[in-house]
């Protein structure tokens, strides 16, 4: 929570900070939020195959948000977009060392029997901290007129309490004692792997291609006149939705279909970037962006699930590390051609090709339910 509050602080402000004061194009936010989050997503794999063959999650969780602690002063000094590029990549590559071994030390702990509901509230829990963020960055910046950078100093003091309260607030259960490990990533490991897995994985990329940077969000907030202090309030809607949602439809997953639950993900997603495109009024942006964290509440923690259900447990980590690579892949393919549509056609055009792309992906669903 305390870390993401530290990112949100900045990343719900970075797109106007980004086209406002650093004359970046909306291709170029696509484009740098595209990489960012293809780079954590991506890096998952190899921390998450290091911590197989580790058997221990802590080290690498401790050094991936000690490394996005201290990234959040670049944003603060950054006079050009190739500065907030490096920030952003650093940032990510730490939340990438952190993330796959953190799940996979969830899915380790959590029964069976309720580990949907296990990721429902973890999701839920980190987003609280995603609602919190924007709501500081917001009071902040009516507090000292709009003064970025002011901000983006004060968000380094949550996440340096975040990594102080993981060392020094949490232990790690003893794990795989006197296995002999092996590369978790050898040709006869990931044979292990099942077909059940790699549909999962291809589940996840098409989801991810759907659903481009929420920078877009914050991007057409702006289009409708919103005050530059108010627009990170788009994003406490979204994730207020997000929290509230997550953790229910986590414990629905335990007992419902989860390929049905998928399709009515992605229904509801068709349905956001649908009243997204209508226009830019702030009732119909704040509509659009609540039914977006529907969407995210009703399908993330699931994805995890069914990550962790098909995957052998001692290697999770690698089995959520490839999952997270192939839909970085797609993050920065989708992000990047939602900027240059953005930027060439216009908002409206982006999220009514989004909805498009959506039924396709619904269409291949349904015909496997």
């Amino acid at each position: 929570m305390l870390m993401d509050i530290s990112s949100e602080m900045i990343h719900s402000l970075l797109p106007l900070f980004m086209v406002g004061t650093l004359g970046a194009s909306a291709f170029a936010v696509g484009l740098i939020e595209g990489l960012a989050e293809s780079t954590a997503l991506i890096v998952k794999v190899f921390s998450g195959a290091f911590s197989d063959f580790l058997g221990k999650r802590k080290g690498l969780a401790v050094f991936g948000y000690a490394l996005g602690a201290l990234t959040k002063p670049l944003f603060a000094i950054a006079p050009t977009t190739g500065i907030v590029l490096t920030a952003r990549l650093l940032d990510r590559v730490g939340k990438g060392v952190r993330g796959a071994p953190r799940d996979a030390l969830v899915a380790d702990i959590a029964p069976p029997e309720v580990r949907g509901a296990a990721f429902g509230l973890r999701q839920s829990l980190d987003t609280v901290g995603a609602f919190l963020g924007p709501l500081l960055a917001v009071g902040l910046m009516l507090l000292w007129a709009n003064d970025f950078r002011a901000v983006f100093w004060v968000a380094v003091i949550p996440g340096l309490l975040a990594v102080a309260l993981l060392v020094f607030g949490v232990r790690e259960p003893v794990q795989h004692v006197g296995e002999k490990r092996s590369n978790p990533i050898r040709r006869e490991n990931l044979k292990r792997l099942s077909g059940a897995y790699w549909w999962v994985v291809g589940v996840g990329a098409v989801f991810t291609l759907a659903r481009f940077s929420e920078a877009f969000l914050v991007l057409r907030a702006q289009q409708g006149g919103i005050a530059v202090a108010l627009v990170p309030l788009v994003m406490v809607v979204m994730n207020v939705v997000y929290s509230v949602s997550a953790y229910p439809f986590g414990k629905l997953s335990d007992r419902m279909n989860h390929k049905t639950l998928l399709a009515l993900g992605l229904v509801v997603l068709i349905a956001a970037d649908l009243v997204l495109a209508k226009d830019d009024h702030w009732t119909t942006v704040l509509a659009g962006v609540a039914l977006w964290g529907i969407h995210m509440g009703m399908t993330q923690g699931l994805l995890a699930t069914m990550v962790a259900d098909t995957a052998p447990a001692d290697l999770r980590g690698t089995a959520f590390g490839f999952f997270n690579l192939v839909s970085g892949i797609a993050m920065l393919i989708a992000s990047a051609v939602a900027g240059l549509l953005w930027d060439q056609l216009g908002a409206s055009f982006t999220f009514y090709a989004g909805a498009a792309f959506c039924g396709l992906a619904l269409l291949g669903l349904l015909r496997k339910l």
